[in-house]
């Protein structure tokens, strides 16, 4: 076999013969860091600029995938009391709106508190492990982390749009 040298960041290279949660907590993972490099060296002004006719910003993508990360791993697998998910439509545009005062750092390290927060409570489960959401009934952990995957995605390539129009920066990762 050839010598086959694979770039250590590619997460879901590296578990390509893992098993199924390692390769679900891989593509995730990577996911979550190509939209971080996405606004790595961005100023606050780049970052909450608005380059299309929607709300969407850099900073705001930040900001929903933080509010997403709980909503999804804590507050619907481990709700602390009171605690519930949400699901209006109010609630969804609040995740992308940026409050006075937050800045592209803080954006950054609560969505990175939010992913290790994630990563800790996913830990405790069982892919088959099922509970309530109030819109879809019953969901595994595994259905879970499946959409995370493709809604961090999803913003993740609109971060990569979004920052080709800031300063033309490109680039898959």
């Amino acid at each position: 076999m050839a010598d086959i040298r694979i770039d250590p960041t590619l997460a879901p290279v590296v578990a390509r013969t893992g098993d199924e949660r390692a390769i679900l907590e891989a593509f995730l993972d990577f996911h979550r860091s190509v939209v971080l490099r996405k606004v790595r060296g961005l100023t606050d002004a780049d970052a909450t600029r608005r380059l299309v006719p929607s709300a969407t910003t850099l900073a705001g993508l930040v900001k929903h995938l933080a509010v997403i990360e709980r909503n999804w791993f804590p507050i619907l697998l481990d709700p602390a009391p009171g605690e519930e998910f949400p699901t209006s439509e109010e609630d969804a545009a609040a995740s992308f709106a940026l409050a006075e005062g937050e800045t592209l750092e803080s954006l950054v390290e609560a969505y990175e508190a939010a992913c290790v927060r994630s990563r800790e409570v996913a830990a405790r489960f069982p892919l088959d492990h099922v509970v309530g959401q109030p819109q879809l009934g019953e969901v595994s952990l595994r259905w879970i982390l499946v959409h995370m995957i493709e809604e961090t995605a999803r913003h993740a390539g609109h971060a990569d749009i979004l920052r080709e129009l800031t300063d033309g920066e490109t680039g898959a990762v």
